[in-house]
């Protein structure tokens, strides 16, 4: 299980760092240089094999010493593109294999999300998926809403990162709290059977199809988070590029947030 802090002495001091505030490491000998999404910097002592004990899931080794967190990474291209705008040089053989690895690591961390609490404020909801808000694909908690005969008739939109407002096109203020069925007049019906499935029966689902209300074609992920509720990855599936390995056809997601 992955933990919430690490521990490093820091100018003679041991101090505790929430993993989550980590962008990346750097090794060096017997050092690690700790950089932080505040853009603060700490150099601590600490071998290659102490940090990956207490990074753990949440971060990948893209080259001997160079840990990044899953949550950062916008692109991997040429360099590791990172949601603050760096780019990280990295292991070009290892590509297709991080790339892969990134997908799965970046869907673990959102199926793994605890469902025992309910939030009950977008505050609340806010506070719960934080974690989220810099991912580089789209992603929502939704609540579903059922008929009289408990069928899904609409969504609700608790929680959405900002990935998730430029997939939409619509500001964040404007969409957390609103149902779908108000935002877009020309709902197709066929998400909600997905939906649906996830919300009342746990299951995991895999969507592609196109969608008349942003004129994209999707892929969306969605599985059960709160009771009532699914949570969905959404991708545009135009951007997925197709390689040829061998007789088979590996699919990759290419996730880019660049304008």
């Amino acid at each position: 299980m992955q933990q919430e802090f690490i521990t490093v002495t820091f100018n003679r001091t041991k101090i505790a760092i929430r993993c989550a505030d980590i962008l990346y490491v750097i090794m060096s000998d017997d050092y690690c240089t700790i950089h932080m999404f505040d853009e603060s910097v700490y150099r601590c002592r600490m071998t290659l094999k102490e940090l990956k004990k207490q990074l753990n899931e949440g971060f990948m080794e893209v080259k001997r010493g160079c840990m990044i967190a899953v949550s950062a990474i916008s692109e991997i291209g040429d360099k590791i593109l990172l949601s603050n705008g760096e780019e990280i040089c990295y292991t070009k053989r290892k590509k297709r294999a991080l790339r892969e690895e990134l997908q799965k690591k970046q869907e673990f961390m959102i199926a793994k999300i605890s469902k025992e609490k309910l939030p009950l404020t977008p505050e609340e909801y806010g506070k719960y998926y934080k974690i989220c808000d810099a991912l580089p694909f789209a992603f929502t908690d939704i609540e579903m809403v059922f008929d009289k005969e408990k069928k899904a008739v609409d969504w609700i939109f608790r929680y959405g990162n900002e990935a998730l407002a430029t997939f939409e096109k619509l500001p964040l203020d404007k969409m957390i709290g609103s149902s779908f069925s108000s935002l877009f007049s020309n709902m197709d019906s066929k998400w909600l059977q997905g939906y649906e499935r996830a919300t009342l029966y746990g299951e995991t689902l895999e969507i592609i199809d196109y969608s008349p209300e942003i004129d994209t074609n999707l892929k969306i992920i969605c599985f059960p988070t709160f009771p009532g509720h699914c949570g969905c990855i959404l991708f545009n599936a135009d951007k997925m590029r197709y390689i040829k390995d061998g007789n088979n056809l590996v699919r990759w997601i290419i996730v880019s947030m660049k304008k």
